[in-house]
């Protein structure tokens, strides 16, 4: 189990967390549809590190952005997004 340390409540179990998806798979609204299925169900998978999103769904509920690397698991940071945003 990862722990995760949201900038809000410090470190927390992963349990706490619920993955969404990388950060390079988010759709633009304005996206051409076609773009929008390549971005959404295409993936290189690499190894190394990654962007993805999470949310703090059983503690603050806050939207965040973890640097992750995919092979070790390791956690290099995480940052709050959207409202819940420290300024």
């Amino acid at each position: 189990m990862l722990l995760i340390t949201c900038p809000h409540c410090g470190p927390r179990a992963q349990a706490e967390f619920v993955y969404e998806r990388t950060v390079d798979s988010v759709v633009p609204p304005d996206a051409d549809p076609a773009l929008a299925m390549e971005l959404l169900f295409t993936r290189a998978n690499p190894r190394g590190l990654d962007e993805e999103i999470w949310r703090h769904t059983y503690g603050c509920r806050a939207w965040l952005v973890m640097t992750r690397h995919r092979a070790t698991h390791a956690i290099q940071d995480v940052r709050a997004v959207g409202p819940e945003a420290l300024p």
